[in-house]
């Protein structure tokens, strides 16, 4: 079949229907800053829950939601910033039998090739806390567009990374060793 293009407009239409059928590459995005990301913590305390969250964190991110199993994932957490509302609490987070920030000042987590269940995305990545690295699976949603959103969750086993692991805290009865984590961020193209 040979197609005449004979004016700008049959050129400009013809490549718009190549464009339209041409695959979604994968892009690289960074954490718009100060945009309203979020990453939180959530357990219990003597059968209270208490929140925090980790202000500063920083994402980079490699996505195509047609090829999931080529992205990538990476998220540095400063952990002296974690805060929880309370002044006693945030200053035994930071010290040693917890995040110990004097010896670890941030925590890290990175993920590649995902997989689609469903409406939502998996990483099965690594967290590295306290020196220690576990696997973790995180669960996404993926908001596309020009600063796409991604939003997530993860279960984490504090025990695993040592934090609470004293023998003041490690009584699960007293603190789980399950910590929900949460987070939206919002990004922007690299």
């Amino acid at each position: 079949m040979n197609i005449k293009l004979t004016s700008p407009a049959a050129v400009a239409a013809a490549l718009a229907g190549l464009m339209a059928t041409a695959p979604v590459l994968a892009a690289d995005y960074v954490q718009a800053a100060n945009n309203g990301s979020t990453l939180v913590f959530a357990t219990k305390y003597d059968g209270e829950v208490f929140t925090g969250s980790f202000p500063g964190f920083s994402t980079k991110v490699s996505f195509d939601p047609v090829d999931p199993a080529a992205g990538t994932l990476d998220v540095t957490i400063p952990l002296a910033g974690a805060t929880s509302g309370n002044s006693d609490r945030d200053s035994t987070l930071q010290g040693a039998e917890f995040f110990n920030v004097a010896k670890f000042a941030t925590a890290r987590y990175t993920a590649k090739g995902f997989t689609k269940s469903g409406d939502k995305y998996v990483a099965n990545g690594t967290l590295e806390l306290r020196g220690v690295s576990k696997p973790v699976t995180f669960t996404f949603e993926w908001k596309p567009g020009p600063n796409p959103v991604l939003t997530g969750k993860a279960t984490v086993k504090r025990l695993d990374f040592g934090v609470g692991g004293g023998d003041d805290w490690k009584d699960t009865r007293n603190i789980p060793d399950d910590t929900a984590i949460s987070t939206v961020v919002k990004l922007q193209a690299k």
